[in-house]
């Protein structure tokens, strides 16, 4: 029984490396980018003293919190330059479809809200829903800083990587705006040990 439950789990994880590498190979401007935020989102977990089976949650929401992006458009994912506003729409419809696509999963259901509030504001002025403060999930309000400091230090088709200091001030700049107050300065507090993954992305 043992030697089948650790197979499943085997699988799992493969399957999930699977679906994102599909993300990956779909769009170049964010290959590695899930990997780069499941990890910075751990070291936050572990720092803010969130373990055992809510930290393997949060890790494996982060991994596939775009996965939504699978059903945006080429043309508004791919496109070189400012969205319209149509476009903009399309973009912002990723977490809806990510929460969609993780519900047909048994194993994979439970981190759904996860994905689905990723990109709410801690101020209730994201999307998909307006929620905000406490009523985001923890873990997407984890993945919210996470996902921002990477998406900022990466070279995108529209604009240039910003440098961590500039990512820095953006984060402390939006405490209680974009971010979790809380979870912002522990982040903060903790910067050179959380964007570790993000100096190997510069230096690779």
């Amino acid at each position: 029984m043992s030697d089948c439950t650790l197979c499943n789990e085997i699988d799992y994880h493969e399957i999930i490396d699977c679906i994102v590498s599909a993300l990956d190979a779909r769009d170049a401007y964010t290959a590695g980018h899930s990997q780069r935020v499941s990890d910075m989102a751990v070291i936050t977990c572990r720092l803010m003293g969130i373990g055992g089976e809510n930290e393997q949650k949060i890790h494996i929401a982060a991994h596939l919190h775009d996965i939504g992006k699978i059903g945006v458009p080429d043309a508004a994912l791919l496109k070189e330059g400012k969205l319209n506003d149509e476009e903009w729409e399309q973009i912002k419809k990723h977490p809806e479809i990510g929460a969609e696509i993780l519900s047909k999963s048994q194993h994979l259901s439970e981190l759904k809200d996860i994905v689905l509030h990723h990109h709410e504001r801690y101020d209730g002025r994201g999307y998909p829903t307006g929620l905000s403060g406490a009523d985001i999930p923890v873990g997407a309000r984890i993945i919210a800083v996470c996902d921002s400091i990477d998406a900022m230090s990466s070279n995108r088709c529209y604009r240039k990587a910003h440098d961590l200091d500039f990512c820095y001030h953006e984060i402390e700049n939006n405490l209680g705006k974009m971010y979790d107050p809380v979870i912002g300065r522990y982040v903060l507090d903790h910067w050179k040990e959380i964007t570790t993954v993000c100096i190997q992305k510069f230096s690779s």
